[in-house]
């Protein structure tokens, strides 16, 4: 027998998108494509990589918002997916990618498992999410969003 799914109201969500190897335009935009739900998307942004490995090219970030009924369990679900359009290989932690979703924020969810902690347990300090997502929700940001933060976050230009 089948479990009955209640109907849950809509809530705004935020995933973080990242690139830094081929075409990253190209591999952020098939990634908004493939993202269920979305309502707006940011400026591009383009930073130094963090941690890794040396040598790496930057990363062009976004962040896209979201109006969904979906889980968050559900939009891991469709960022991996993404992932996968993309040819995301995970080989090395913080390496070079051709493309990184994170989900960020769920309305007012709170996660804490082994595999997607929500919200972002790491997000209040990168400004390459936090700049971005000041693009779609500056009363999310205030606060968080020093100007060390945003050092390095250089704009790139529109998805």
């Amino acid at each position: 027998m089948q479990e009955r799914r209640q109907p849950r109201s809509p809530v705004r969500a935020f995933l973080s998108l990242g690139s830094n190897l081929g075409d990253r335009r190209g591999y952020l935009a098939a990634a908004v494509e493939l993202i269920p739900d979305v309502v707006a998307v940011s400026q591009l942004y383009e930073t130094d990589p963090v941690g890794g490995p040396p040598g790496q090219g930057a990363y062009l970030n976004c962040v896209v918002e979201l109006r969904t009924t979906r889980t968050p369990r559900e939009l891991l679900a469709a960022a991996q997916g993404a992932e996968a359009a993309a040819s995301r290989t995970r080989s090395e932690r913080w390496g070079p990618r051709t493309l990184d979703v994170d989900v960020l924020l769920v309305g007012e969810e709170t996660v804490d498992d082994p595999d997607l902690v929500v919200p972002h347990p790491r997000m209040w300090g990168r400004g390459f999410v936090l700049v971005p997502l000041a693009d779609l929700a500056p009363e999310l940001v205030i606060g968080h969003l020093t100007s060390d933060l945003a050092r390095g976050v250089r704009p790139a230009g529109a998805l």
